[in-house]
């Protein structure tokens, strides 16, 4: 009895339609899916295994996070990326990061520097790459970073801020993954991480900001520079 009560509460619409939302947004976030492209039903339903109920149900939902447009009569879209809206993300993004930044450092514990320094050196010891020769991007790294930026700003104490936190780093996400390639082998991602971390270790609340912004802030500049080669190449 048992049993067939949690089969059918995995099978329900709601969690069908919830399992579905998550596979896409993880498609679109690696840019599997790619920024303008048509989400056309047939190919989702046949790609996703799922009827249009909890396909709709899904786009609406990412629609509510910017990350797929609904057009009228045209159906739905992968949400195009741009220059203007990279540097408007990554502005707000250090704006409210570095304010979640200092009051996780003002609410410091040892046990949230603990968890810090396990994050950093978990991240450490995972390979970028999964092929050294040539950049495969490693899931596992990825998840990796995503935890230690997410323990940074932890300890500061509203769950509302984290929240939208969250979303611009969900919105950025396309972006890195599109120009992941370029930074590869020229810059120092691990020294960057490593410092930042010195810095809120030390409790410094000033160096810790600026470093984690100026993180951002280059990781913009990579790919501005390669949304400029592209978009010179169209134009050529």
């Amino acid at each position: 009895m048992n049993i067939d009560v949690q089969t059918k509460a995995a099978d329900s619409p709601a969690t069908l339609a919830t399992s579905i939302y998550e596979r896409l947004k993880a498609d679109i976030l690696s840019a599997h899916l790619e920024p303008g492209r048509k989400l056309q039903l047939r190919f989702l339903m046949e790609h996703y295994d799922a009827g249009q109920t909890p396909l709709r149900e899904a786009l609406n939902r990412l629609s509510t996070e910017d990350l797929v447009i609904g057009r009228e009569q045209r159906g739905f879209f992968v949400t195009p990326i741009s220059l203007e809206e990279l540097g408007e993300l990554t502005k707000t993004r250090s704006w409210v990061e570095g304010l979640a930044l200092r009051e996780s450092i003002a609410n410091t514990t040892p046990a949230w520097e603990e968890l810090l320094v396990v994050a950093h050196h978990r991240l450490e010891r995972a390979p970028r790459s999964l092929d050294p020769d040539r950049f495969e991007s490693n899931p596992e790294w990825e998840r990796l970073h995503r935890v230690f930026h997410a323990l940074l700003i932890g300890g500061c104490g509203s769950r509302p801020l984290i929240g939208f936190c969250e979303q611009l780093a969900d919105r950025l996400q396309r972006y890195r993954a599109l120009s992941s390639r370029k930074a590869f082998r020229v810059r120092k991602v691990s020294q960057e991480h490593s410092d930042i971390l010195k810095a809120v270790l030390d409790g410094d609340g000033d160096s810790a900001v600026s470093l984690l912004q100026r993180h951002y802030e280059q990781t913009a500049d990579f790919i501005k520079a390669d949304l400029q080669t592209n978009e010179a190449g169209d134009i050529t």
